[in-house]
């Protein structure tokens, strides 16, 4: 028999599926180098996880969700997810929530960039890491954190990854996604799924919510943040390897996606 994990202060007693141990109402979790399962799991706290480091792909649903370096996921409670990464390094806080508030961003999946003052409360919240014991002032100042998140949230919709219901788009989207460095095209992604170039277009856009030139886009960008990532590259290397001629070009098509311009520099840890 399969002896109970702890995992971010919850017990894991049956894979994916974890029962609280934590008597306070917030619980702080920091951890450099940051290895987490793959398989689906779900857990009763509401959880805001802030990426220091590195990046991660939260599964969750019909979505995939990026959350980039200085980027933070709200989770309600009770909602299945995953997580993906093939960041060579991954520092990350979770903070899990027992009372959520009752309004409709805490109901809601986000994604967004941690504005400075998020990412001074978190860094201040770190001295609270995998403390078990209860401490008012952690109860006040978390409390306070939680309620100021809908402020902080400016959300960002591009760094969701659709993922079709509909079968016969999976094989596109599967195209796309191995051949995003080429010019990718639209007869033999129709061919794929079996109808013509306009029912693709349309069906692909009511299924998705994006056209495929959109979907290719992304596609590219959410690639190059994972090769500037490894700091390995330069952005021109980076560029040409996403499939784009120019450094200019990768650059405004960047930006247009991720509301800023590329950088490889490495920055200050929190």
């Amino acid at each position: 028999m399969q002896s109970a994990k702890l995992k971010c202060g919850l017990i894991e007693e049956k894979k994916g599926f974890y029962n609280d141990a934590i008597s306070k109402d917030a619980y702080v979790w920091y951890e450099k180098n940051w290895q987490h399962d793959e398989y689906e799991h779900i857990h009763e706290r509401a959880q805001l996880t802030y990426v220091e480091e590195g990046y991660q792909y939260l599964h969750i649903e019909q979505k995939i969700y990026l959350v980039p370096k200085n980027h933070v996921i709200w989770i309600p409670s009770g909602v299945k997810h995953r997580t993906t990464s093939e960041a060579s390094t991954v520092n990350l806080m979770v903070v899990l929530f027992k009372s959520e508030i009752q309004s409709d961003f805490f109901r809601e999946v986000h994604v967004f960039a941690a504005p400075p003052v998020l990412k001074e409360m978190l860094l201040y919240a770190s001295k609270w890491n995998k403390l078990a014991d209860e401490d008012e002032e952690q109860t006040l100042f978390l409390k306070a954190l939680l309620n100021s998140l809908p402020n902080f949230c400016n959300e960002s919709r591009f760094l969701e990854i659709p993922v079709p219901e509909d079968h016969r788009l999976i094989p596109v989207c599967d195209y796309i996604n191995t051949h995003f460095q080429e010019n990718l095209n639209i007869d033999d992604m129709a061919d794929l799924a079996k109808m013509s170039v306009r029912s693709l277009q349309r069906i692909f856009k009511d299924a998705t919510g994006i056209t495929l030139q959109k979907y290719g886009q992304l596609i590219r960008i959410l690639k190059s943040v994972e090769l500037i990532d490894t700091r390995q590259y330069t952005l021109s290397e980076i560029a040409f390897k996403v499939g784009y001629k120019s450094l200019s070009a990768f650059t405004s098509s960047y930006t247009s996606i991720m509301k800023e311009g590329p950088k490889v520099k490495r920055e200050n840890n929190f």
